[in-house]
Order: C-alpha cells, then structure tokens, then sequence
C-alpha cells in the first residue's frame, strides 16, 4: 500500500521553557493508505506535538517528515500553508467552525481557500453532510447545533477537499457518549468505504477500541506499535 507519511529521526525540543523539554525523541514512524491509527499515551507523552509536527502546524528540532515525496520539515511558512491546504485534513477538540458560516459554508470553506468552482464546492458539501447525517442542517449555523453535531461538521469539512489524511486531535473529549459513538461510527465508516487515512491522538478507549493499529508513545519516544484485526 502507498506511504501517506514517512517520519524519519523526528525529535522536537522546546527551549523557551527554564529547562528544555523534549516533546519528541527520535520517532521514525510510516503510515499507509487507508490506515486508522490512534496516537495513545499520557499527558506530555507528546501526542497532540506529534500530530502538530507531522501536520505541519510545528517544525521539528531534528528530523523529516516525507509527504507526497515532500519533505514539509524543511518548507517555509508560506510553503506549509499551501501544502496543507491540499494535502491534509484536520479535526480539532474545539470544532474550529466559523460562528457566521451555516454548515454548507463551514464545510465549502477549505474549498474556497483552494478556489474550486462554487458549483463543485456546493455539491461537495451537500455530499460530506449528507455522509455525515447532517443533510437536514445544510443551512444552519454552528450556535444551533448540538456538540456532536458541530464536530460532524468538522469532520465533514476535513475530508471534504479529499486530503491525503486526516489528523484529528481529541476529536470526541468534548462530547458525550452517544455524540462520540456516532462520530466514531461515521468516521470508521468513512475510513472502510472511501479508504480515508485516519490518525487520531487520543485518550479515549472508544477511539482505540475502533483503531486498527495504535502507537503509544511514552516521554515522547514510541513505547509500543501494535495493529489489529477490527473487521
């Protein structure tokens, strides 16, 4: 299967701390096509850097990290952001919806930034909230909507530009249980049916119950990498 991300030697230090810490510790990872990973371990354990650094919202101190036969370590700012536009997808605690913008617009939003014709970016939402169970909310905004249903918003609004990943980053602490199953059921469906790249960091055991393969990382370093059976 195709590599989405290669990380090759990744350390990461934080120095404008009284003493240095190290998020992360010579981590040389891959990750396939199609894959749910769930990113486990601690708080401090260097999860949520991680993600960061492979995402590209931080740099790494030492290391590479190979997408699409890019190094994105080495980019500038300017370079980082296009790349990110096209490449990868992102799902936040916080839902990260423009308070203004119904659902259809939230999920348009990235293909707006990427330029898409309005007609496709239109249709393409329609279809991601459809997906998600939220055709019946296409053009209401996000202070009308549960928890649950803003994070399915921004779960639709990652994958809508068709990434080559999605890194999502405690995507369920925030709702309840019901919300969290549905989401979880929606996205590893997602990930079955369209082949979609998943790589959540997490605490949650509903999350690595569902995962097919689970990294724990330990004081920054991988601990354990295990896969399993889920079907």
């Amino acid at each position: 299967m195709k590599t989405v991300i290669k990380t090759q030697g990744l350390s990461k230090t934080y120095t404008n701390t009284a003493v240095p810490v190290e998020a992360l510790k010579d981590i040389s990872l891959e990750f396939k096509e199609g894959e749910f990973t769930a990113i486990v371990g601690p708080s401090g354990s260097g999860k949520t850097t991680f993600l960061n650094v492979i995402g590209g919202l931080d740099k790494p101190t030492k290391g590479n990290v190979i997408i699409d036969d890019v190094d994105i370590a080495s980019m500038k700012e300017s370079q980082l952001f296009d790349f990110r536009l096209k490449h990868i997808g992102f799902v936040f605690q916080a839902y990260n919806l423009i308070p203004v913008l119904t659902a259809t617009e939230n999920v348009s939003f990235i293909m707006l930034l990427q330029k898409r014709p309005k007609e496709e970016m239109n249709k393409r939402a329609k279809e991601m909230l459809e997906q998600v169970g939220l055709g019946d909310k296409l053009d209401v905004r996000p202070n009308k909507l549960s928890g649950g249903q803003q994070q399915r918003v921004a779960v639709a609004r990652a994958l809508a530009s068709r990434p080559d990943f999605v890194l999502a980053d405690e995507p369920t602490a925030n709702l309840d249980t019901e919300s969290a199953f549905n989401l979880l059921d929606i996205m590893a469906r997602l990930n079955r049916e369209e082949n979609i790249t998943l790589i959540f960091s997490t605490h949650d055991q509903r999350v690595i119950d569902r995962a097919r393969r689970v990294i724990k990382l330990v004081d920054g370093a991988v601990d354990k990498d295990e896969t399993f059976d889920r079907d």
